[in-house]
């Protein structure tokens, strides 16, 4: 005959009541009391939560096309980052980065700073939940030491909480991942970080963050160069303002450039154009700031697509594709 389960007591013991319930073993009892194994009782909650997605993990913070960016896109870049109640003691600056060493999600420097990894695995479905556990775990960690991942908890602070969002959010664009070390340090790096650092300079694509546009970067690859542009603009407006150009024979960036399509990241659509390999990032700079300005005038149309732009609509949405 089977075992019977333990019958839920009904009340969780007065311990926990109103409390954090400690995380366990799923198989094991759950500390709250309830005589239920934990991933039958509280743990199903926190799974729940650990796994929801949040569409948008940066919406709200000052540069969100930027932040998505960095995340997506970019292969070696670094931002200042100011904290909602300033600096603690004993860490004079926080940078977040694209990727750091051995793909640590965060590191405090021997002078207390600390480097903030973006481009890592997240825990849970809320990257800026992820991100901001891992800063304050960094802010609080001993001097040249890396923080290692975990779970973060299902309640915590998100970036939104932590930082200063009345802060600029301005990325610089790196060639390599010299920022790793700091100036005057490499011929102290241990032989892993220096392997790593050189592995990651070597995959490292060329990318600079236009000047005249918003999240708009060029990439320099083997055959062909790149435009992708990060827009907080709605989804289907974008689309019906890009279908709206399209079909004028305006979505281009100039002779020999063309619109592929687009992509979805983190909630944000990103068109892309294909530049011949001769076009650098400076000579898209004005082809990309004339775009912008007729891009603003399709947006502010108000009338029916026709069945062309319909037609040149549907071309670009089965070119869609969803990062995350």
């Amino acid at each position: 005959m089977a075992k019977k389960r333990p019958q839920s007591k009904g009340k969780a013991s007065t311990a926990f009541a109103g409390g954090e319930v400690p995380v366990v073993g799923a198989r094991e009892p759950c500390p709250c009391g309830s005589g239920r194994r934990y991933k039958a009782c509280h743990g199903r909650a926190a799974a729940q939560a650990a796994t929801e997605l949040v569409s948008r993990p940066f919406e709200g913070l000052p540069g969100e096309a930027d932040w998505v960016a960095l995340r997506e896109l970019v292969p070696a870049a670094t931002v200042p980052l100011r904290l909602a109640g300033g600096l603690p003691e004993g860490v004079p600056a926080v940078t977040l980065a694209t990727v750091l060493p051995m793909a640590w999600p965060a590191l405090r420097r021997e002078d207390g700073s600390v480097l903030l990894g973006l481009q890592n695995d997240t825990a849970s479905g809320d990257l800026s939940r992820d991100l901001a556990d891992t800063l304050r775990r960094a802010l609080t960690a001993e001097p040249g030491n890396p923080v290692e991942a975990r779970r973060a908890p299902v309640d915590g602070p998100r970036l939104q909480d932590l930082l200063d969002l009345d802060a600029p959010f301005v990325p610089e664009v790196h060639e390599g991942f010299a920022f790793w070390l700091p100036e005057g340090e490499a011929q102290n790096a241990s032989a892993e970080v220096t392997a790593s650092l050189e592995r990651a300079d070597a995959a490292a694509v060329p990318t600079v963050r236009l000047s005249g546009v918003d999240a708009a970067y060029w990439c320099e690859v083997s055959e062909k160069n790149h435009l992708r542009w990060v827009t907080t603009v709605p989804e289907e407006r974008l689309l019906d303002a890009l279908a709206r150009l399209h079909a004028a024979g305006e979505s281009s960036l100039g002779e020999g450039t063309r619109l592929v399509g687009s992509f979805r990241a983190h909630g944000l659509t990103v068109p892309v154009w294909d530049l011949p390999s001769t076009m650098s990032a400076a000579d898209t700079e004005k082809p990309a700031a004339a775009f912008a300005e007729r891009l603003d005038t399709a947006l502010a149309a108000t009338t029916p697509l026709t069945a062309e732009e319909r037609r040149a609509r549907a071309g670009l949405t089965n070119r869609q594709v969803t990062l995350n």
